[in-house]
This record gives C-alpha cells, structure tokens and sequence, in this order.
C-alpha cells in the first residue's frame, strides 16, 4: 500500500477510537472484518524479565485504533468489544487531520526507530528535506546520542519520534515559538 495516498472521498475521515486497554490489536482487526480502514501503529521494544527477554510490538498510541469511516454509520465500530467511544466533544467524533495520520505512516514505513514520545506544543518545527521522510514536518528534539523528530496528533496530545539523522533537517520559518531563540539555537544544536 502507497502510504501518500489519501483517498478523496470527502465523507470518509479519521478519527480516534479509544479501546480498552490492551485491545487496540484486537479491536483492529474486528473494525477491519466490519470494513472500515483501520490503523493501530506499532512500535518494536524489548522487555527484560527475570528469566528472559522478549521482543514486543507496542501500540505507539495505547488505548486508540485509528478508524477511517463516515461519523454518520459509526454505530457498527462501537459496538465492537472493548471499543469505548470516539474522541472528540461530547458525544460528537472530531475528525483527525489527514496529513498527521500520513505522517505518522509515513514514519512507521519508513524503517527508522520510532517510539512514543512526550506531546510538545512548542519548541523549534523542522521540515525533513531529505531521506525517507522528505517532505514531513515534525519539532527537533535531541539528545546526546540521537536527533529525533516528534510528529503529534494534536487531538489526542500524543506524540511519536522518529530517529532522524540531523544532515536531513532545515528550520521551518513559521511556527517557531516565543521561547526559542532565533538562529543561534541552530548553531547551538
């Protein structure tokens, strides 16, 4: 499947559907057999326990399954076991914003590490211009040893990294926040 592609059929939106925890597998696949797109991204880790260590594939989002249907016959998603309800106000669904969902994609089909990560509504916006990433926008965090960017579903306040490598980067003019110092903060990074 060509992750850029978004179909136009202007009735159909994402949205957030939150699931009981540890269902969001589970969930999926029961929205999938419904025929709804559905996506549940996933990110591999390792856990230690006392005996062994495991590889394990963790929802980047615990709790929600992302379901692309019309908000008017969601009816048949939330009666599926351990769907709770749709995010948004109230009791009416706020559709997510295409192009997170295809960033968010476009990251986990990208091959580079991903994991959750801390939602940030500041701090300084890059746009990747080369890479398999080229084209997406994301916030610049880094630490001694990686530089990441954060791609955020802002209904949600959830937020993924992706590793990036920093040769890829060039600053975003708009959208800088009043805390960030102009261009030094680039020659500091």
């Amino acid at each position: 499947m060509n992750v850029d592609t978004i179909h136009n059929d202007d009735s159909l939106r994402w949205f957030a559907l939150r699931v009981r925890s540890r269902c969001e597998k589970v969930v999926a696949n029961l929205v999938r057999r419904k025929g709804f797109d559905e996506f549940v991204p996933l990110y591999r880790c390792y856990h230690n326990w006392s005996d062994r260590r495991k590889r394990l594939d963790l929802p980047l989002f615990p709790g929600y399954v992302f379901c692309r249907l019309d908000p008017r016959y969601r009816l048949p998603v939330l009666t599926i076991p351990g769907a709770l309800h749709f995010a948004g106000f109230g009791k009416i669904p706020s559709p997510l914003d295409d192009a997170e969902i295809l960033a968010i994609r476009r990251a986990i089909c990208s091959g580079l590490a991903t994991e959750p990560w801390e939602y940030l509504e500041t701090g300084q916006r890059v746009k990747l211009e080369s890479g398999p990433l080229a084209g997406m926008e994301g916030i610049l965090v880094e630490t001694p040893n990686q530089c990441r960017a954060v791609v955020s579903i802002s209904l949600l306040r959830r937020s993924v990294a992706v590793q990036i490598e920093r040769r890829w980067l060039s600053p975003v003019s708009m959208g800088i926040s009043n805390n960030a110092a102009p261009a030094k903060r680039w020659a500091a990074l």
